[in-house]
């Protein structure tokens, strides 16, 4: 038996070459950052891939007194996950093609700690593992295949609502005209770009959850109509704007400040729903005010 003491400083001993490996592969995975951090920085729909990796760290050292390095054994399934790994990251980045290197970023990450620390240590820290993979952005490629259909969608049905609060609209494809205005319902309304944020978001309040399987499932679940609804709150928000105040009020800052406040209103709806699922949760809240 491990004192407390003696777990503490496995732990710490075991994370440093655990970073002492990460920061190798890092290196050897270093021409994909540029691009990577230029999609996080200069795209808003993907800003919130920059927080992914040090949530991750968190949870790992949150859950420290649950991981035992003194456990570890080598794992020949782990360094074939690595070298699969490695290949597709050659091949990726030889063909161009941005998302393969990408993605065996994360799994050579995964692949090196069932390697080194062998299945049951990787366990107890899967989820902050395999978390990583929300901070690569979504394909555009994709993206673009099912993003019109959605804009479509989300015109028809924002219109539908403005209609039934008497206010005169007229849709044509994905564009709504108002008595003095038009505008166009673009692509980052259609919830496909937020979709991946609020999933984030549902998967982790979903780990942190007490609770049974079924409400963790519910918290991931919920992200996806969650997305829409805040879009589609965006758009019918901009058309009341249009309508009562004018384009201008509706265009430039306004319309860039409504998609903040349309997202944290989804991540409030969200941590609601968590509070109400996770009833332990709240009794620690109350405990700690």
């Amino acid at each position: 038996m491990f004192t407390k003491e003696q777990k503490t400083l496995s732990f710490q001993i075991g994370f440093l070459y655990l970073v002492l490996l990460l920061l190798f592969l890092i290196i050897l995975f270093s021409p994909i950052f540029p691009n990577l951090y230029n999609s996080w920085i200069l795209n808003n729909d993907n800003s919130h891939g920059i927080l992914v990796p040090f949530i991750s760290l968190f949870l790992i050292w949150k859950n420290r007194h649950n991981i035992n390095f003194n456990k570890a054994q080598t794992s020949h399934f782990g360094l074939g996950v690595l070298l699969v790994s490695l290949m597709i990251y050659v091949i990726g980045y030889g063909g161009r093609i941005e998302i393969l290197p990408r993605l065996a970023f994360v799994t050579a990450i995964i692949g090196l700690v069932l390697y080194n620390y062998g299945k049951k240590i990787f366990l107890s820290m899967a989820f902050p593992l395999i978390f990583l993979y929300f901070m690569i952005p979504f394909p555009v490629s994709i993206e673009g295949l099912i993003s019109f259909n959605l804009q479509l969608w989300m015109t028809q049905i924002s219109s539908t609502i403005l209609s039934a609060i008497s206010i005169s609209v007229l849709r044509e494809g994905n564009i709504l005209h108002f008595a003095d205005y038009s505008f166009e319902v673009a692509e980052a309304c259609s919830g496909i770009r937020s979709l991946t944020a609020y999933i984030m978001l549902g998967c982790l309040f979903g780990y942190m959850m007490h609770g049974s399987y079924l409400k963790r499932l519910i918290m991931v679940l919920v992200a996806l109509p969650l997305a829409f609804l805040v879009n589609i709150t965006r758009v019918v928000g901009t058309g009341l704007l249009a309508n009562y105040f004018g384009p201008v009020v509706a265009r430039g800052f306004l319309h860039e400040f409504s998609g903040v406040v349309v997202f944290l209103l989804g991540f409030s709806l969200l941590f609601i729903l968590f509070l109400f699922l996770d009833k332990k949760k709240v009794h620690q809240l109350n405990n700690l005010s």
